[in-house]
């Protein structure tokens, strides 16, 4: 028997509802309490070895506090005015902060109280991008 590879619509996906439950520092196990589903569940679904179902996703959309949409966002392949829309520089940036490190950052930048701070963050982030090897 071959294991079959997951879809990247539901790796997207999946990478997405992780990217959103990590940002407001939910863990995998109030997820599936949440949504009457085990915490291996949530794993299988954000890794997109297993498909959510549309009732489930809007479920966890309410409960992550972000519209159906959101989880297709930025999702390879869907069709603009002109056809399908190659890459872009907005994909890349989204690809980006849906890493680990994207998501520290975000949290980081988020958690910053006063606008001084995350003036500060950004400015450090720009001197570390611009710095010589």
């Amino acid at each position: 028997m071959t294991r079959r590879d997951p879809n990247y619509i539901d790796v997207h996906v999946g990478t997405r509802m992780r990217m959103r439950r990590q940002l407001i520092n939910m863990s995998q196990e109030r997820l599936g309490e949440l949504l009457g589903i085990t915490f291996q569940q949530v794993q299988k679904y954000e890794k997109g070895s297993n498909r959510i179902s549309a009732s489930r996703l809007f479920y966890a959309a309410k409960t992550l506090g972000v519209p159906v949409q959101f989880f297709f966002d930025g999702l390879p392949g869907l069709e603009s005015e002109g056809g399908f829309s190659e890459a872009s520089r907005g994909d890349e940036f989204v690809a980006t902060m849906m890493t680990p490190e994207g998501i520290q950052l975000a949290k980081a930048f988020g958690d910053a109280d006063t606008a001084p701070k995350r003036k500060l963050i950004a400015g450090l982030a720009r001197l570390i991008v611009d710095m010589k090897s």
